[in-house]
């Protein structure tokens, strides 16, 4: 059966509600075709900058057009966010907690629309789009009642504002919910609008912010144009960066000859261990979660370091799993669908990029012809798509075993739905499978003796490891950072996010992980 859009859910709807909320953020085209972006500068909304066209990896279609500002700009954006952060960090808590407060109450109003915006701009699925809205909103929630306590040791707002540059992934949940953390502290904010994808989102939900009265900027450009202005400008307090190693290691390298504050989540090889195990439903169940979004994210687990004597029992439950995994269009429905019936129930959607799945293919490709050896590849066939719609963006699942040594894949995070499995025979090999990156974010055991498992676990190199269940980044008073080479910086989350962004008589040592010293908080 031929599928068709949702009711209400095409771009030019969307587009057209994201105007009619922020009408003062963009600028229409002359030709009626599609909008620019406005730069959120010297508090307000302002032209200017080259525009680069935007596309969805829905479908490949041009959303809007992105500004690209140069350095100069940038420089006086930074100025300007100064001068609002003096005001801001003499603003009283209530003040500020009572302008976060209104902007949540916004972001509320509109969270549907915000949701929908990220489907077309970053390929989410309507759930999961919806709960990148909702964990930003809830989570802020949670400071507005916390900052009081958070507060009361006499803990002050940095010396400028904080500079936030993140990845596309998580536009919500991550950038704008650690701005508002970051205003309720007392700081103004700059964030850098991720050029792959969530612009118009972002654009509606700093509109929102700014409203309400908070002195947040948002501006746009390449990493390469304005990561200078944005990491080592001497007004910056302090810098937030979310992404890959390459681009956090570059932003760390710039701040090697500075003290200001900094909190550089990089990637690492995230890895499940499966050592004298049996449970397999269970973990069943947690492998199919694993795949939501395409595993694009920090925290996916794409790398299994499995028994030999437990190879067959894993492949048995494993691959079931990855056969099972659903993707496609995130809002073809067939013609029977009604306005109120729920949109598609997908695991993932699009890659961020056709050029992104593009690179992925190749990765496999490479690692099959050093020697992997090819336990699944699924390709798009009865994936539900539109009829004539571009599809260069959507990959399918693959599972290879043994990648070759010298292979990408072997050593780096795919950031899309490729696992590889690794086969060991001792303790001593599934730990050094497992920290194959030098360091991760998140690791699991799977191990039916947990006294065993709590021995091993020891020796992993990541910021949190779960004995039979994942771990993710966390919500509200959890912790979240990164060992090696996956994090610089202080950690974050919970009090640690907070304590990241202030000043206070215990500074120290904050809980990070410096060139000088790791400190990891307790019971992580």
């Amino acid at each position: 059966m031929a599928l068709r859009l949702a009711d209400d859910t095409a771009w030019t709807a969307a587009l057209n509600r994201a105007v009619n909320t922020a009408g003062e953020a963009f600028d229409p085209a002359p030709d009626g075709s599609t909008v620019t972006l406005r730069n959120l500068v010297r508090g307000g909304w302002h032209s200017g900058g080259t525009p680069t066209p935007v596309r969805t990896p829905v479908d490949g279609t041009v959303l809007a057009h992105l500004p690209r500002l140069d350095a100069d700009t940038a420089r006086d954006a930074v100025r300007a966010a100064t001068v609002e952060h003096r005001a801001w960090a003499a603003t009283p808590l209530a003040d500020r907690v009572a302008r976060v407060t209104a902007a949540l109450d916004e972001l509320t109003v509109h969270r549907d629309l915000l949701a929908l915006l990220l489907v077309w701009e970053i390929g989410k699925p309507w759930r999961l789009a919806c709960a990148d809205v909702d964990r930003a909103l809830d989570g802020v929630r949670w400071y507005v009642e916390q900052i009081d306590r958070m507060l009361a040791d006499g803990r002050e707002p940095l010396p400028g504002p904080v500079s936030n540059i993140a990845s596309w992934n998580y536009p919500m949940s991550v950038l704008v919910h650690a701005e508002l953390v970051q205003l309720l502290a007392g700081n103004a904010v700059i964030a850098k609008t991720p050029s792959q994808g969530g612009a118009v989102c972002l654009t509606v939900a700093h509109a929102l912010m700014r409203r309400a009265g908070l002195p947040a900027t948002l501006l746009s450009g390449s990493g390469e144009e304005l990561s200078e202005v944005l990491v080592r400008a001497p007004e910056i307090g302090a810098v937030a960066f979310v992404g890959g190693r390459s681009n956090g290691g570059k932003v760390a390298a710039a701040l090697l000859d500075t003290d200001k504050r900094h909190m550089i989540e990089q990637e690492g090889l995230n890895a499940w261990g499966i050592w004298n195990f049996s449970g397999w439903d269970t973990l069943a169940a947690h492998l199919k979660k694993g795949f939501e979004y395409g595993k694009q994210r920090c925290t996916a687990y794409p790398r299994f370091v499995v028994q030999r004597d437990l190879v067959d029992a894993f492949l048995a439950m494993y691959l079931p799993v990855v056969q099972s995994v659903r993707f496609g269009h995130p809002l073809a429905v067939d013609r029977r669908w009604s306005a109120g019936d729920p949109l598609p129930e997908l695991d993932y959607g699009p890659l961020i990029s056709a050029a992104k799945a593009d690179e992925l293919r190749r990765k496999v490709e490479e690692a099959v012809r050093g020697g992997a050896i090819p336990l699944y590849r699924g390709d798009l066939a009865g994936a539900p798509f539109l009829d004539g719609q571009d599809t260069s963006a959507y990959v399918a699942p693959s599972v290879l075993l043994a990648p070759p040594g010298r292979s990408r894949l072997m050593h780096a995070e795919p950031f899309g739905p490729v696992d590889t499995i690794v086969v060991v025979d001792t303790h001593d090999e599934l730990l050094a499978a497992m920290n194959a990156s030098n360091g991760a974010l998140v690791a699991s055991l799977a191990c039916d003796d947990e006294e065993e498992a709590a021995k091993l676990v020891v020796d992993l190199q990541a910021f949190k490891v779960g004995i039979n269940k994942p771990r993710s980044r966390g919500d509200r008073d959890e912790p979240f950072g990164g060992r090696g080479a996956s994090w610089k910086g202080a950690f974050v989350g919970g009090d640690l996010l907070v304590q990241a962004v202030t000043t206070g008589a215990d500074d120290r040592r904050l809980y990070g992980n410096f060139p000088d010293w790791t400190a990891l908080p307790p019971n992580v």
